[in-house]
C-alpha cells in the first residue's frame, strides 16, 4: 500500500470498532420492558454470572460496576489486616491499584520481563515477605503472564494470586484459560475491552467461600438469601444494573468471534511486519495464546535507527493513534503513590503502626525490566473491527515510519 495513502481506521470509542448492534437492543428491550432494572430482582445479571462462570470453568461469576470495583471485591475478599502487602506490578492502570489502598493493605511493585511487560516469578519472589497477603498477576494487552511458575511459587508459600484479566478475555496459558489459574480472576467491560458496556466488570472464583464474601461485597455485605440476613461487614454497593447487564450477556455470546478476529488480524499483521529492523512483537510464553486487547510491538532504536517518539508521530499523521510508552512511567511514580495521597493527610495504611521500619521501594533504579519495557514497548489500537485493508495499512504505515520513508 501506498504510505501516503490515508484511511480511516475502525476505533474503539464508537460504533465504527464495536460489535454492538441487534442482540444488545434485544435484550435491553427485554430489561426495559420488565421494568426491573435492579439485579437483585431482575434476571439479566444473574444468566450474565450463569453464562461467565460455566464459560471459566463452572467458577462462580458475580457481576460489577467496573473493572476497578473486580479488583476491590477480590482484594476484599482476600481480607488483608491494614499494613498487610499485595505484590503487584508497576505497569498497569491506577485502577487495579487504589483497591488495595482502599482495603488498607500497601501495593508492593516488583519488576517485569521488558519482553512481555509481565511479572514473572523470578520478578515477584525477591518482594514476597511475611506481610504479604496475595499476589496480582496482569495478563497486560492480552499476552498471558507465565502461570505454571508463578503458581508454584504462590502454591509453595501458601500465598493467594489474584489475576487481573480486564485486557486478556479468552487468552489461554498452556491450554487454560487466564482467569482459572488464581484464586479470583477479574475482568472489565470498559469501553475499550474486548467485550463492553461502557463500563462493568465480573470476578470469578472456584473457592466458595471466596466467591461468597465477593457476593456479598458488592451488596453492602447483605446475605440476600440467608435465613437471617445482616450486614455481616464493611463493603459496598458495587452491583451491576440490568440495563448493563443486558448488554454485556449480548456481548458475552460474540466475545468467541470477536477474540478470533483480533488474532486473525494480528497474525497477518505480525507476518507482514516480521522483518522490519528493530521491530519485534510483544514477548509471549511458550504455550501461551493471545487475545490482543491492543497489539504491542517493542522498538529497538538504535536497530530501527529512529526514536520511539518520532515513530509513533508518524504513525499520528497517517491518523494511526499507536502511543509510545503505554503508561508513560511507573505507576509508583504517579502523585498518589509517589506522595501516598490516601486518606485526608494521615499516608495511612502507609503509617499503620504494623508496618513501623518498613519501607517500600519506589525507586526505579531497582526496576530495570520496566524502564527497558515502557521504553520501548509502541501500543497500536486494535479491534475486531479491523480488514486486511486496515491491517495492511497499519503495517505498511508502520514500515514506512522505521525507515523514515513517510516523510
Amino acid at each position: 500500500m501506498n504510505s501516503k495513502t490515508t484511511i480511516a481506521l475502525p476505533s474503539d470509542a464508537d460504533a465504527t470498532g464495536r460489535d454492538l448492534g441487534d442482540e444488545e437492543l434485544a435484550l435491553l428491550r427485554e430489561a426495559i420492558e420488565s421494568g426491573t432494572l435492579t439485579s437483585t430482582k431482575g434476571t439479566l445479571v444473574s444468566r450474565l454470572e450463569a453464562e461467565f462462570g460455566a464459560r471459566h470453568g463452572g467458577a462462580r461469576a458475580v457481576a460489577c460496576t467496573s473493572g476497578t470495583a473486580a479488583v476491590h471485591l477480590a482484594v476484599a475478599a482476600i481480607d488483608p489486616e491494614p499494613g498487610d502487602e499485595l505484590v503487584t506490578t508497576p505497569v498497569t492502570d491506577m485502577g487495579a491499584l487504589t483497591p488495595i489502598l482502599y482495603q488498607g493493605a500497601i501495593p508492593v511493585f516488583c519488576d517485569v520481563d521488558p519482553s512481555s511487560y509481565n511479572v514473572t516469578a523470578e520478578t515477584i519472589e525477591p518482594r514476597l515477605t511475611d506481610r504479604t497477603k496475595a499476589v496480582i498477576v496482569t495478563h497486560l494487552f492480552g499476552s498471558p503472564c507465565e502461570m505454571g511458575p508463578i503458581m508454584e511459587l504462590c502454591d509453595a508459600r501458601g500465598i493467594p494470586v489474584i489475576e487481573d484479566c480486564a485486557q486478556a478475555f479468552d487468552a489461554t496459558y498452556r491450554g487454560q484459560l487466564i482467569g482459572t489459574f488464581g484464586k479470583v480472576g477479574c475482568f472489565s467491560f470498559q469501553q475499550g475491552k474486548h467485550m463492553t458496556a461502557g463500563e462493568g466488570g465480573a470476578v470469578i472464583s472456584s473457592d466458595p467461600d471466596l466467591a461468597r464474601r465477593m457476593f456479598l461485597y458488592v451488596n453492602k455485605a447483605w446475605g440476600y438469601g440467608d435465613a437471617k440476613p445482616d450486614h455481616y461487614f464493611l463493603a459496598l454497593n458495587y452491583r451491576m444494573n440490568e440495563v448493563t447487564g443486558a448488554v454485556c450477556l449480548a456481548q458475552l455470546r460474540k466475545l468467541g468471534g470477536v477474540v478470533q478476529r483480533r488474532r486473525k488480524a494480528a497474525a497477518r499483521f505480525l507476518a507482514a511486519t516480521a522483518d522490519i529492523p528493530g521491530v519485534t512483537p510483544q514477548g509471549l510464553p511458550e504455550g501461551a495464546i493471545h487475545s490482543f486487547w491492543k497489539l504491542c510491538v517493542n522498538i529497538d532504536e538504535d536497530a530501527a535507527g529512529r526514536g520511539l517518539t518520532e515513530i509513533a508521530k508518524s504513525l499520528h499523521g497517517a491518523g494511526i493513534r499507536a502511543a509510545p510508552r503505554y503508561i508513560g512511567k511507573p505507576a509508583f511514580e504517579c502523585q498518589v503513590l509517589r506522595d501516598q495521597v490516601t486518606f485526608g493527610k494521615s499516608r495511612w495504611p502507609y503509617t499503620d503502626p504494623s508496618r513501623e521500619g518498613r519501607t517500600v521501594d519506589h525507586d526505579r533504579a531497582n526496576f530495570p525490566g520496566v524502564v527497558k519495557g515502557l521504553s520501548q514497548v509502541l501500543v497500536i489500537p486494535w479491534n475486531e473491527q479491523y480488514t486486511d485493508e486496515h491491517v495492511d495499512y497499519i503495517a505498511s504505515h508502520l514500515r514506512a515510519a522505521v525507515s523514515g520513508s513517510e516523510s
